[in-house]
This record gives C-alpha cells, structure tokens and sequence, in this order.
C-alpha cells in the first residue's frame, strides 16, 4: 500500500522566512534609493511570490511598480536572496519533532510552493532538511502552480503518493484552494503570512503550533 503523505507548503508553513524576505527587498530598495519597509509592519507583503512582493513593497514606498521595474529588479532580488536566504529563516517551532512523529509512523513528506524550484531546494539544503523530503516542486516544476489543482497532484505523484492518502499543509488562499481543487483535505496553520485569517480560508483543520500537526490529522481521517 503507498505511504500516507504530507505535503507543505514552504514559506510561513514549513519556515519561517519573512525576515529574510524583507530584509532582502530592503537591501534591494537601498540600492534603488527608495525607503526601506519596516519589518514590523511587512509580514503582509510576503507569501504571494518574489514579484507580487516587489509590487506591493514598491506600491506602498510609492515607487515605480509596473510590470517592467518589477521584472528589472527581480533578477537583481533573486541574486540577493540567494546569498541571504537563510541568514535568519528557520523551521517554525516543532517541525522537526512532528515530521519525526509522522516518519516513526510511516508518513512521507513533499514540498508544493510557489518558490522557485532552484532556491526552494537551496533553502532546505541549507536548513539541513532536504533529505526528509520525498519530492520538492515549485512554481515552475510544471507548467502550472498554486491554486492550480495540477501542482498538487504532480506534487503527490513526483513523491510517490496516492490523492486519496495525503494532506495538504499551509498557511494561504493558494495552499487551501489548490487542497480543495485537487480533493485533498488540508490543514490551516495560523502562523503563517497570510493577509486573512487561515480560519476563513475554510481548510479541513487549523492548527497553532506543530504540535497539534498529529491530532489534525488524525481528524481528517487521512492514514
């Protein structure tokens, strides 16, 4: 019989990586001339992507945010994030203590985000936890991402796994709509980035800590 599987999502579910994001743009945004954001208030900004997040920080700071400067400073972005990924992000509080209790258990585990495939992998590379994962796929793994139900499913497919016995972890709209789309029950963690409350998302379950991962989805019926 396959594995059960947990799939999650990245950034503000399996990391906590705000603080890099933003101090990333800021450096960005120093070099344009342009005010910093203040991280106290740019949680916000982060969970959508690297170019929604250029929009919105250079929107906010009143600076030039069409399509064009968005796409000039993503490359320069993406060449600064790189170097400064993991220089504060980490694992939220449990993850690793979970992810053992469902390894013991025979549960295997997937990453499906919106970052790019390249630095997804870069990031669990340097946060020591790569190997855990069965299949790492990001937005342009396939021709499709997040809330696209095809991101999903290639996601479980790629790591081995069955529809019918996985869980879709995550913090945003894209996480709980593409778990809907694809017929995938899902849980909401609260301590991610997104601008609504995960509870009105709607998931299956919503959880405030890694510690309550096991018993979520116990409830969800998924073994």
């Amino acid at each position: 019989m396959t594995a059960p599987l947990l799939v999650f999502d990245l950034d503000g579910t399996l990391v906590d990586s705000a603080t890099d994001l933003i101090l990333t743009l800021n450096r960005l945004l120093e070099r344009e001339a342009i005010p910093p954001v203040a991280l106290a208030d740019a949680r916000h900004l982060v969970g959508a992507g690297v170019k929604p997040l250029l929009a919105r920080a250079l929107a906010q700071q009143g600076a030039d945010s069409s399509d064009a400067n968005v796409d000039r400073l993503y490359v320069t972005y993406l060449e600064l994030y790189t170097i400064h990924m993991v220089d504060e992000s980490r694992p939220f509080p449990g993850v690793i203590t979970a992810l053992d209790r469902f390894e013991a258990a025979g549960w295997r585990f997937a990453v499906c985000t919106n970052k790019l495939e390249s630095l997804s992998r870069l990031m669990l590379d340097r946060l020591g936890l790569t190997q855990r994962f069965a299949a790492v796929c990001g937005a342009d793994t396939f021709p499709v991402r997040k809330p696209h139900a095809d991101h999903l499913l290639g996601t479980i497919a790629a790591a081995g796994g069955d529809r019918t016995r996985a869980v879709m972890v995550g913090d945003s709209a894209a996480d709980i709509d593409v778990a809907r789309n694809a017929a995938v029950p899902s849980v909401g963690v609260t301590f991610g980035y997104t601008p609504v409350p995960v509870a009105a998302l709607n998931p299956g379950v919503v959880i405030d800590h890694y510690d309550e991962l096991w018993e979520a989805v116990a409830r969800l019926g998924v073994r």
